[in-house]
């Protein structure tokens, strides 16, 4: 297996959210948005709240309960921070509309986690993957500031703050016209502690990590990129990938690898709601 370390991923992820001032938050929060306009949709599951009320932490599904079944959950974050939006106008893409035109023509259910600030910037995008019943869209934070300190070098969020901030992200969400949202978050960098997980409870969502890293933050070798992938995935598992061209140029060469491969295992593709559902 190639090495392609957490810790350089994580970096790499962080790295591509750095940057600016801290947001300022909405006037109030108000309930997260969830799946679909129709009152007839299904709720997306979430998982029952920790100890004292924490935010519950969902990274695979169990071994046991239909464990075994062959199913993988590919995940793509849309990473933007609100200070890199002179970064876009002079021409740097934080998008990647061909990797989302490959996984509609692969026909591969995908979950993609969004910052309010790419959604504000590529608000047609948002919309198209949202009204797309291929995606679900789900939370990255507003701005992919971090919700620990020390959190490879990202600026923080107060925890005050916090619970604001996801709500600042889903009110993007819908100024943007975006719909199959669900309420699970990703925390920026993959990093939380248990003041964070205590701090988001206000925001009722479950918290939604992985168990097979990509490498495809700023990674130039596709073949190694589906290497890492095909070599951690097992039954029940969740990846990380990303969504942005300028931060992950090589994930839609990696995804026309890997998608063929597991399905010759056999395996299913599946939102995260599903997932978690099993």
């Amino acid at each position: 297996m190639t090495t392609l370390t957490v810790a350089g991923v994580l970096l790499g992820g962080a790295l591509a959210g750095c940057g600016g001032a801290s947001p300022a938050p909405p006037p109030s929060p108000s309930a997260p948005a969830t799946a679909s306009a129709s009152p007839a949709a299904k709720k997306p599951p979430t998982m029952a709240p920790g100890p004292a009320g924490r935010t519950p932490v969902f990274s695979r599904r169990a071994a046991g309960g239909g464990g075994a079944e062959k199913v993988v959950a590919l995940t793509f974050d849309a990473d933007m921070t609100a200070a890199q939006g002179p970064r876009a106008k002079a021409g740097e893409r934080f998008d990647n509309p061909e990797l989302i035109a490959l996984l509609r023509r692969l026909k591969v259910p995908s979950t993609v986690f969004m910052t309010g600030r790419w959604a504000e910037e590529y608000p047609a995008q948002a919309k198209g993957i949202g009204a797309d019943d291929l995606f679900e869209v789900a939370n990255h934070s507003y701005s992919h500031y971090a919700f620990t300190a020390d959190c490879y070098g990202l600026p923080v969020v107060g925890k005050d703050a916090m619970a604001r901030d996801v709500e600042r992200a889903f009110s993007a969400f819908r100024q943007a016209g975006v719909r199959n949202v669900v309420p699970y978050f990703r925390f920026p960098g993959g990093c939380y502690d248990d003041a964070a997980l205590r701090a988001l409870t206000p925001a009722n969502v479950t918290a939604v990590q992985w168990d097979v890293v990509s490498g495809d933050a700023f990674a130039t070798d596709a073949g190694a990129v589906a290497e890492q992938v095909l070599d951690g995935v097992r039954p029940g598992s969740l990846v990380v990938m990303h969504c942005t061209r300028s931060a992950a140029p090589v994930t839609g060469e990696a995804i026309g690898r890997i998608v063929p491969e597991l399905r010759k295992r056999g395996y299913r593709f599946v939102k995260v709601s599903e997932l978690m559902e099993g």
